[in-house]
């Protein structure tokens, strides 16, 4: 398996089973993807994947309908999405997605965190070069009823860099600029997808000791816990050692 696979793996996924906090990701999602492409699912891509993501995560198809109403209404929220960057310990780095109605509560959240857990609040743009921005796509192989080799060269053909398989899983990688191609042909396709989206992945690993672990692990779930958060994405080496102690 690729190295994106296993920080996927290890770090990511869990969010996708905390179904309170998922619901509340898709539907700011919604919201966005409404403010830029409008309420047509058929005319606004965007739309379509948070759909999507809604149905993989098991969102209610009243909740979806909800959120869609209420974004295009005249007392919609204005969301807007912002970053912040930081350090943990041991010089991990931190990046951190956010979607807020209130950009000042959510900095002086963020920096909370990290001063709670002796982290440091950075500079935008100071840690982007440690995370290339992909597509993921992730589905279940019985999703693909086709042969599995010509499944691949279409994934390639449409911009795909990675296809992992683990078990029922499969996990697409593409590059950023292609995400939008590889979304549109798996809808041509009439591929299922759970869940779309763009991550940041890191190209370098930070190596830190148990202890320095345990705190990141506890600082990335509180910064996950709030309410503006939408991603955090780190470059900390992630041991098997190190899960047993969660």
């Amino acid at each position: 398996m690729g190295r994106a696979f296993e920080y996927r793996k290890a770090t990511k996924m869990a969010r996708w089973d905390k179904m309170a906090k998922t619901f509340s990701k898709i539907g700011k999602d919604i919201a966005l993807a409404v403010k830029s492409g409008g309420s047509d699912v058929e005319a606004n891509p965007a739309l379509r994947r948070c759909i999507q993501n809604a149905k993989g995560a098991n969102m209610p198809k009243d909740n979806v309908e909800r959120a869609i109403k209420k974004a295009s209404g005249a007392d919609a929220e204005n969301y807007e999405e912002i970053t912040y960057e930081g350090y943990g310990q041991g010089g991990v780095g931190f990046f951190i997605e956010c979607t807020t109605n209130n950009p000042t509560r959510t900095v002086a959240n963020v920096r909370a965190i990290f001063n709670k857990f002796d982290g440091n609040l950075g500079k935008n743009g100071e840690l982007a070069f440690i995370f290339d921005r992909k597509g993921i796509f992730h589905l279940e192989s019985t999703a693909v009823k086709m042969v599995w080799d010509e499944f691949e060269m279409e994934m390639i053909e449409a911009g795909a860099e990675d296809i992992d398989q683990d078990g029922n899983e499969v996990f697409i990688t593409t590059a950023f600029e292609d995400f939008g191609s590889l979304s549109h042909r798996l809808d041509e396709l009439k591929i299922e997808v759970k869940v779309g989206e763009l991550q940041r992945i890191p190209n370098n690993i930070k190596e830190v000791n148990a202890d320095q672990f345990k705190i990141n692990m506890k600082m990335l779930d509180r910064f996950e816990e709030d309410d503006d958060v939408q991603n955090v994405y780190h470059n900390m080496d992630i041991k098997d050692e190190f899960l047993e102690l969660l």
